[in-house]
C-alpha cells in the first residue's frame, strides 16, 4: 500500500495519477477533503481508501503493516496565510509526525515541500 499525504492537492493528485498509470493499484489519499475545490484534483483516480488528514495517525498506527512507503506532500502551501501557528502546526508538527511514525515503523519516506519555491517571504508585496 502507498499513502500520498497531500493526495488531493496539485501535485499530489499527480502522482496519484503516476502511480496508478505505472499500475500501482493500492494507494491511500490523505488530505483534506473539506476543500471542495480539490475534488476534481482526484475525480477518476481508483483510490483503495480516502483518510482525513486529521485521522491519518489514527489510521496509520492500525494499518502500518500494509504499508510500502510514505509520500509526504501535505502542507499548507496558501502563500497569503500569514498565521505562523497554521504553519507550525501543519507544516512542521504533521510533518514530524509523518517522520516519527515512519521511524517507528520502518516505512520509507518520500518529504517533498514546495516551501523552498516561495521563499523566506523576505519580499512580500
Amino acid at each position: 500500500m502507498i499513502i500520498v499525504t497531500g493526495a488531493a492537492g496539485f501535485i499530489g493528485s499527480a502522482l496519484v495519477g503516476e502511480l496508478l498509470q505505472q499500475g500501482w493499484q493500492d494507494i491511500v489519499a490523505v488530505d483534506d477533503f473539506s476543500k471542495l475545490g480539490k475534488a476534481p484534483n482526484l475525480e477518476g483516480k481508483k483510490l483503495t481508501a480516502r483518510v482525513e488528514r486529521r485521522d491519518f495517525f489514527t489510521w496509520l498506527d492500525t494499518n502500518e503493516r500494509l504499508v510500502q512507503i510514505i509520500f509526504h506532500l501535505g502542507a499548507r502551501t496558501d502563500t497569503t496565510e500569514f498565521n505562523k501557528a497554521i504553519f507550525d502546526e501543519l507544516n512542521v508538527r504533521y510533518s514530524q509526525q509523518v517522520w516519527e511514525r515512519c521511524v517507528r515503523y520502518g516505512i520509507p519516506l518520500v518529504y517533498a515541500s514546495s516551501a523552498a519555491t516561495y521563499g523566506d517571504g523576505a519580499l512580500r508585496l
